[in-house]
């Protein structure tokens, strides 16, 4: 399906700014589906020759560009409106919303699909001239007796469905907010033009009843009392403020405050000025203390997770340093080597701690981590050898329970390499490449070296370093190893890992 972009793009000779504009009402307008309990359906004259003025397809099809449907009453179009064609005839309403600039109804339901839908348009004004048409469309099959809540919120409809035709909602303000705002059903206040409430939806009192206040709101002027109930006195008159200038006209982003209890809520004040005539604001209210409260405590669970990789590498460091303490101390040379071994092992498991230490999201970059490994292979090796270890293709980024056993078999497979596949102090070059898809990673340690032994045999090996390496594919990667030889000369062990379906 197009976007609305594209749609507008091929279908309409409208400017960039109109564009904007159009992209604007439908960012806000699922705020005027709910108070309407109506779907929302945006439909802009179809011109086949951009070169032609809007108005001069009037008499022709209208095309429907984009839809919302309400979270406060059944929808009147089940199906998907979006990109078909309506001829003017079976909507007439929509061409007297742009010749007349006006909202227009229709005298009787109009019966669509077996249900009686009401039907009202709202032309689109941008800069003076009418660049689309809202239809306001409400399901009437459900029969509903008027209540306070419905009369408040209808009547708010009402004046921001005026002030789209007159070119002032959405205002052209930045409203980069829109999407992580209160919305109606979250709590809903009205304020006349002196800033008094006369309506507050239930979820709005229960907001107010957790910041302290016990009454009732209807009657009492908002801003000052929403000042003495935050406990920053920032906060206080920042929020104070942003109603005051709703009520004189002025949109006003989302703001979260916390009151002196300890509640958080978040506000949006929008002004209601139909026609250009004060008519006081709307403030959208939404207690999100146990969202918050929840965050709090994901933060303190991953801070508390990343200081146990902190110490858990701190305790690694200090037993590869009593390793090299003890190497010192050792004359034997198959002692010193092993121990040399164990140390190279210990650093490359404390690197991977070191990385989730560093880690929000118990993710590893391997590429970045065995760019730090790589260096330390070799260094066990005999200290005649010249061999070289490089890394080629992307491993990416893996879970914390991939991590430490695939660095573990990667240094391990480059490190056997340099040790063996170079007797004499011989050079080469061992190549780390990578291959990674959405199911695999594939790796194949390489050398050019001497080549396996004859006889050679995986499962029947006694080095200790493949015996960890086997244990590690099997038990922890759930993967496959092999050793075979390259030609014309050389070792590769071919390595392959599931990336889905980890338990």
């Amino acid at each position: 399906m197009s976007t609305l972009a594209d749609l507008l793009a091929e279908h309409t000779g409208l400017p960039g700014g109109a564009v904007d504009h159009l992209q604007k009402v439908v960012a806000e307008w699922q705020l005027l589906s709910d108070l309407s309990f109506a779907d929302f359906l945006l439909w802009v004259p179809y011109i086949e020759d951009h070169e032609n003025n809007a108005a001069d397809r009037l008499g022709g099809d209208f095309l429907c560009v984009a839809h919302a449907r309400p979270t406060t009453a059944p929808t009147a179009h089940p199906e998907d409106i979006v990109g078909t064609f309506i001829k003017v005839a079976d909507h007439p309403q929509l061409r007297r919303a742009v010749v007349e600039r006006r909202v227009c109804r229709e005298e009787d339901p109009h019966w669509y699909l077996g249900v009686p839908v009401r039907r009202e348009t709202i032309p689109v004004v941008y800069d003076g001239d009418v660049i689309g048409v809202l239809s306001r469309e409400t399901n009437l099959a459900v029969p509903r007796v008027p209540s306070p809540l419905e009369i408040a919120y209808l009547g708010s409809a009402g004046d921001l469905c005026q002030m789209v035709a007159d070119g002032t909602f959405p205002s052209v303000e930045p409203t980069a907010d829109v999407h992580t705002s209160p919305r109606v059903g979250d709590g809903l206040i009205r304020l006349d033009a002196n800033g008094t409430v006369i309506f507050a939806s239930p979820n709005a009192l229960s907001a107010y009843h957790r910041m302290g206040h016990a009454a009732d709101l209807v009657g009492v002027r908002l801003a000052p009392l929403t000042r003495s109930l935050i406990a920053d006195p920032f906060d206080a008159t920042e929020i104070a403020q942003r109603m005051l200038a709703a009520i004189d006209g002025q949109p006003s982003m989302r703001t979260e405050v916390e009151s002196r209890r300890g509640a958080v809520v978040l506000f949006r004040a929008l002004p209601l000025r139909p026609m250009d005539t004060p008519a006081g604001a709307l403030v959208l209210v939404r207690d999100v203390t146990e969202v918050k409260r929840r965050d709090r405590a994901l933060l303190s669970k991953d801070a508390t997770i990343r200081e146990i990789h902190h110490r858990v590498k701190n305790n690694l460091q200090t037993v590869a340093a009593l390793l090299r303490l003890q190497s010192r101390r050792t004359n034997s040379p198959e002692a010193k080597a092993a121990l040399a071994e164990s140390v190279r092992r210990v650093a490359a498991i404390a690197m991977v701690h070191e990385t989730l230490s560093m880690s929000v999201d118990e993710r590893v970059d391997l590429d970045t981590l065995l760019d730090k490994v790589i260096p330390v292979v070799g260094d066990v090796a005999v200290a005649e050898s010249h061999v070289k270890v490089r890394r080629s293709g992307q491993f990416g980024v893996v879970s914390a329970e991939l991590a430490t056993p695939l660095v573990m078999v990667v240094a391990e497979l480059a490190q056997n390499a340099v040790e063996h596949a170079y007797p004499g102090g011989q050079g080469g070059e061992v190549t780390i490449s990578a291959n990674r898809s959405a199911r695999w990673l594939d790796v194949v340690i390489s050398d050019d070296g001497k080549g396996l032994p004859r006889g050679f045999s995986l499962e029947r090996t006694d080095g200790l370093g493949l015996q960890i390496v086997r244990t590690l594919v099997e038990s922890e990667l759930r993967g496959s190893l092999s050793l075979r030889r390259r030609e014309p000369r050389g070792t590769e062990a071919v390595l392959r890992v599931p990336l889905s379906h980890r338990r």
